[in-house]
């Protein structure tokens, strides 16, 4: 499935944690706080649980969007949006 996960963590720490979490898990930084790519659905459910375990659910927030592929083509993207070099190809061929 494709993903996309949106955070705002109040602190650096944790929110450091987080982007290393989404790289390791195969995620590509498309800003600061956000990461797109495609996941198995283990692999999201794992995802999940370790950014669960890393915020304080009191203060922070993380969005975990699945979609289809037929969903990711209809996403506008404006202005600058991402850069398109550090998307795979699986999910660049997706888009364009």
């Amino acid at each position: 499935m494709i993903v996309w996960v949106m955070y705002d963590i109040e602190k650096d720490r944790s929110r450091t944690k987080a982007a290393k979490i989404c790289q390791q898990a195969g995620l590509y930084r498309v800003q600061y706080s956000v990461f797109l790519g495609v996941l198995e659905k283990n692999e999201f459910d794992t995802l999940h649980l370790q950014l669960e375990e890393l915020i304080n659910e009191e203060k922070d927030s993380i969005y975990m969007f699945p979609m289809s592929k037929d969903e990711l083509q209809q996403t506008v993207l404006l202005g600058q949006a991402f850069d398109k070099d550090f998307v795979t190809d699986e999910v660049k061929s997706l888009f364009f």
